[in-house]
């Protein structure tokens, strides 16, 4: 494989390189993918605006790249290797000849249905092959897909239809999770009460259980492929037309649409998948995240299938049938590449090193962490029991917003060091500043981590809202992009990322805004109020706890408001914001402006009250040593 760095000396040489002259540096790795027009320019850009064009004026389809520039070596290798959610069901094996086959069948379902480029796709589905059939074939005729994960409540559900305007949704009768079954159809048919764009739903029929269908709007995905044939021509798309919108939560209520570009994001997501876990032709590579979220969109589906590879998607939860499964299933496939999420990690260490150790795990070259900072502990249990001391731990800071990994390891080439991200790969120029913007040069600083570059896998914009992605992430620090992350980087220049400094908590690895949740618990009729911060959770990284005032409460009420509370939340997100922590409080300490300063309820929720800094400026000082009496955690004093 091309563009692949083998050494140490090859990555500095490469990073140099890549920040002298960034439009060289990639457009060099833009020359071997298929185009049908070159570009006229490599970059145009503007922090301000914010606007960033990568390979003006070119054009192209992602799903020829992953086909048709794949087909003559690949036709009959293993893309998509698919385990079930029971491990006693069958395995799907799709080859890149048959998978192709399948993505242009659907490709032409939508375009029967009316799709036609630009238009918006919603996908709800579990984590089964027709997800990704569905996504390439939105991107093979240049619809927009927009997947949302299929733990989202009905409510979620149609917030991010409706801010999409999707006119078809594709689901599925249920999904299973372990011993449950998710009613999937059901949820769609809420959410669609109040999605009048939508006009027709495509039901896949993955659990047998009945189902109502709407006529005129539902149709079963088996009956609709049996009515096109399997040849679909790819749409010629420009580099910066939209392949996917992909809704993360912020600092509001209101749930954001990340919006990608194709050219730029398909080169990113390759150069960073092949280098960072050195991934080499034959090899089998398994990530273990829900193609809802970022990672699979960019580390099951477009990465590893532009790189040739044979990706395993898994249907099920690594505890059931019981807390050796990820093992079996690296066993079963003898999988070479591991990337999975630290809450996976710490919940495995708390379940005994007896599922571990009884495995055959010698085929793992690489390991992988993504979606939050990895705990010492965690990391050396990783790398000791899971790796057995010889495979590289490649610990990834990304987001959402960044399309791919910024800062890692590369595997077996970077020298490691537990809980750090270590250094950024070549085209990314990592910032660390104070509050004020000030740039802080050298090495032991610690501040908030910003991208002064662009980077072709970069955010082009909010869906809907240019102003709402200005304003997030480019308006704090002029001239660079902000994270919303603190790190620091160490006397070797190494990053490690400290967490959130923004209203965002990062639970189990993902991203739920404090806004959001507050709106949920708030519409419970006996909640007059909320605050909800992050705090430190053994196995998740950070809990959900919420402050709530409410009206005054019977015994029977007092008893059963939290379980309200947690079903309020169920209901108007997903089970996945769930408060772990409530505490129910007479008042909150806002300033006398009305502001609720979260950094006391935070200190609170950590368990330390000894360090609160200066109250005075409350409305009422006297309510924060009644929320330290009430704390649900030993508060240090």
């Amino acid at each position: 494989m091309t563009n692949k760095i083998t050494s140490l000396s090859e990555y500095l040489e490469k990073y140099q390189e890549s920040v002298a002259n960034p439009e060289g540096f990639w457009e060099k790795i833009a020359e071997d993918y298929y185009w049908h027009k070159k570009w006229d320019k490599v970059l145009e850009w503007n922090f301000d605006e914010p606007n960033v064009n990568w390979f003006q004026n070119g054009k192209l389809n992602i799903t020829e790249n992953i086909f048709e520039r794949n087909l003559f070596m690949r036709k009959d290798q293993t893309a998509i290797i698919w385990e079930p959610n029971d491990p006693k069901d069958e395995t799907v094996k799709l080859t890149y000849g048959e998978l192709f086959e399948k993505v242009s069948q659907f490709a032409n379902v939508l375009k029967k249905q009316g799709i036609k480029k630009g238009d918006r796709v919603t996908i709800y589905l579990p984590m089964i092959p027709e997800l990704a059939i569905a996504m390439l074939a939105c991107a093979r005729i240049g619809a927009i897909h927009s997947i949302v994960f299929a733990g989202f409540s009905a409510n979620a559900l149609a917030d991010r239809i409706i801010d999409g305007t999707s006119n078809i949704i594709i689901t599925s009768d249920g999904g299973y999770r372990g011993t449950k079954t998710i009613p999937l159809k059901k949820i769609v048919d809420e959410a669609l009460e109040k999605c009048p764009t939508i006009q027709k739903a495509i039901v896949y029929k993955r659990t047998g259980e009945d189902v109502p269908m709407k006529e005129g709007r539902d149709i079963w995905w088996h009956d609709a492929i049996k009515e096109v044939d399997t040849e679909c021509k790819a749409e010629v798309m420009d580099s910066e037309d939209t392949l996917f919108i992909l809704y993360t939560s912020g600092s509001t209520g209101k749930p954001k649409g990340v919006q990608h570009s194709i050219a730029g994001y398909m080169i990113f997501a390759e150069y960073t998948f092949k280098n960072v876990f050195q991934y080499s032709d034959g090899d089998v590579w398994w990530c273990t995240a829900d193609i809802g979220w970022v990672t699979g969109h960019s580390y099951i589906v477009y990465g590893p299938l532009l790189a040739g590879a044979t990706t395993v998607m898994f249907e099920g939860v690594p505890t059931w049938p019981d807390a050796g499964r990820f093992w079996d299933v690296v066993d079963k496939y003898k999988v070479n590449q591991f990337y999975t999420a630290p809450t996976a990690i710490r919940a495995l260490v708390a379940q005994g090193n007896e599922f571990v150790t009884s495995k055959d795990l010698s085929s793992l070259k690489v390991l992988g962490t993504v979606g939050e900072p990895i705990n010492e502990e965690a990391w050396r249990w990783y790398h000791d029991l899971v790796g057995k001391g010889r495979c590289p731990i490649v610990d990834t800071w990304w987001q959402t917003e960044t399309g791919g990994i910024m800062i890692t390891p590369l595997a077996g080439i970077t020298p490691t060091k537990p809980s750090f991200a270590t250094l950024p790969l070549p085209g990314i120029q990592p910032v660390i500043v104070d509050a004020e913007g000030k740039e802080l040069k050298g090495n032991s600083v610690e501040g908030n981590l910003c991208i002064k570059f662009p980077w072709p896998g970069m955010i082009r914009s909010t869906y809907g809202d240019h102003e709402r992605c200005r304003q997030v992430y480019f308006s704090q620090y002029k001239g660079m992009y902000f994270t919303g992350d603190g790190a620091k980087r160490d006397e070797e220049g190494y990053y490690r990322i400290m967490g959130r400094v923004d209203d965002v908590i990062n639970v189990s690895g993902h991203r739920i805004g404090t806004a959001e949740v507050e709106d949920a618990i708030n519409q419970h009729p006996k909640v007059n109020e909320s605050a909800v911060v992050g705090y430190p959770h053994e196995i998740k990284g950070s809990g959900i706890y919420a402050y709530v005032i409410c009206d005054e409460l019977s015994e029977t009420e007092i008893a059963n408001i939290e379980k309200e509370i947690r079903a309020t939340v169920t209901k108007q997100i997903g089970p996945i914001a769930k408060p772990d922590m409530i505490q129910l409080v007479s008042g909150l300490p806002k300033t006398r402006s009305g502001k609720i300063m979260r950094r006391i309820l935070r200190k609170i929720g950590e368990g330390d009250a000894t360090n609160l800094g200066d109250t005075s400026t409350l409305l009422d000082p006297g309510v924060v040593e009644d929320i330290i009496d009430g704390a649900k955690v030993e508060v240090k004093r």
